[in-house]
């Protein structure tokens, strides 16, 4: 069952990164404004981040280098679990802090865990 999935969830997943780092560069007050204050130049992190997300989602596509993508698309998630942290204890939603909604900005977190696991999926070989 999951390997005939595998693929709608490949697309799936490239276009989840896909779109994320393309509302990274369309709207940055949002995601600029989830970055931990400790970290420096939010400008610049959500910028890279963004392209980051794109690169990733399109080379999830291409079977040279969909083990390379999948392990970059882990390691941007792990990076930027402190910013979905500080979104949940700071209740970021649209309208900056104080303005989110508790339930999803929680569940923004174990979510985080699933598209790990997700992204992990795509380390392996394509089943025959």
């Amino acid at each position: 069952m999951l390997n005939r999935l595998r693929r709608p969830l490949l697309y799936l997943l490239s276009f989840q990164l896909c779109a994320a780092g393309f509302l990274h560069l369309l709207n940055p007050d949002f995601f600029v404004a989830i970055i931990p204050a400790s970290l420096p130049n939010p400008e610049w992190l959500n910028l890279i981040s963004g392209l980051f997300e794109i690169v990733i989602g399109v080379y999830l596509l291409e079977p040279r280098t969909r083990v390379l993508a999948a392990w970059g698309a882990i390691a941007l998630m792990i990076a930027v679990f402190p910013a979905n942290v500080n979104m949940m204890l700071e209740n970021i939603g649209p309208d900056g802090p104080g303005s989110g909604d508790p339930f999803t900005n929680w569940a923004r977190l174990p979510f985080q865990f699933v598209l790990i696991l997700w992204a992990w999926w795509f380390t392996q070989p394509d089943p025959e």
